[in-house]
């Protein structure tokens, strides 16, 4: 496992051929993207909390390589207020991407110059350094909207460039139109939660997202290139089962692709069609 300025290395050195992208695991929905020259930090999870199970793989200030850094929504383990600014500044010209919802109050709060953040919302892309990053209303586990602005706190994001189109669902489930939506898009990457969801995570306010089974589903109805299973490692109360998942794809769509990420570890993903 790669961690540190090694991580950092790995990154810069890897030469990526149009249609093809690198992929490391950092734990929970955080990953970090390359396609082409860019890099993207999806859901940067960087604080050293004493509950975590794997540690931060990076500080702020070793960030010095971010095109783009996206924040799915505003829970700790997907926009890490506290660390943004020293991504920030480790990374100047790098751009967060947010729902828009939030972006104001992000920028108060943060704080961070409000130039710095790009908002999107549901079915809204924005295009930013030759990629479009288009957001989708996440369900978790309500599908939260604004009655004011009929904006949504919690999105989904489909990241396409340098020849891939790729989903990283933040924290999701299923819902009416979910399906509808996505259908629009031929993906080679799906990145899905499979922690799933019960009563007693519910009450200790822990929300919860697709079990292995919806994510399994989901990704044998689409059929991307590739699925890999995320959120199911980071916290003792809050599990899920990759092996399970894997197992059960592999069983039920049989030429569905399934791998399992190890973390701080290069993944290479090359475009299906």
């Amino acid at each position: 496992m790669l961690t540190g300025n090694a991580l950092i290395a790995d990154i810069n050195a890897c030469g990526l051929p149009h249609g093809q992208a690198a992929l490391w695991w950092c734990g929970q929905q955080s990953w970090i993207l390359k396609l082409g020259n860019h890099v993207v930090y999806l859901d940067p999870f960087l604080t050293p909390l004493s509950s975590r199970l794997v540690p931060p793989l990076l500080t702020p200030a070793e960030i010095t390589n971010a095109t783009l850094i996206t924040g799915s929504h505003d829970h700790l383990d997907h926009i890490d207020r506290a660390m943004w600014p020293g991504i920030a500044a480790a990374s100047p010209a790098a751009i967060f991407v947010v729902p828009d919802l939030l972006r104001r109050r992000l920028a108060a709060e943060i704080p961070l110059p409000e130039a710095r953040l790009a908002g999107v919302n549901d079915g809204a892309s924005v295009h930013l350094a030759g990629l479009t990053i288009t957001g989708i209303a996440a369900a978790h586990e309500f599908l939260d909207r604004d009655p004011e602005t009929g904006r949504y706190p919690h999105l989904s994001y489909v990241i396409e460039g340098h020849g891939l189109t790729i989903f990283h669902a933040g924290d999701a489930c299923l819902y009416e139109g979910l399906l509808t939506k996505l259908s629009r898009w031929r993906f080679d990457l799906m990145l899905l939660p499979i922690n799933g969801r019960d009563a007693q995570r519910y009450r200790s306010n822990c929300i919860g997202n697709m079990t292995y089974q919806e994510a399994a589903d989901l990704a044998g109805t689409l059929q991307p290139g590739l699925v890999m299973p995320a959120h199911y490692d980071m916290f003792a109360g809050n599990p899920g089962d990759p092996v399970a998942f894997a197992d059960y794809v592999r069983a039920k769509y049989p030429a569905q692709a399934v791998a399992i990420p190890r973390h701080g570890e290069r993944e290479l993903v090359t475009v299906r069609f």
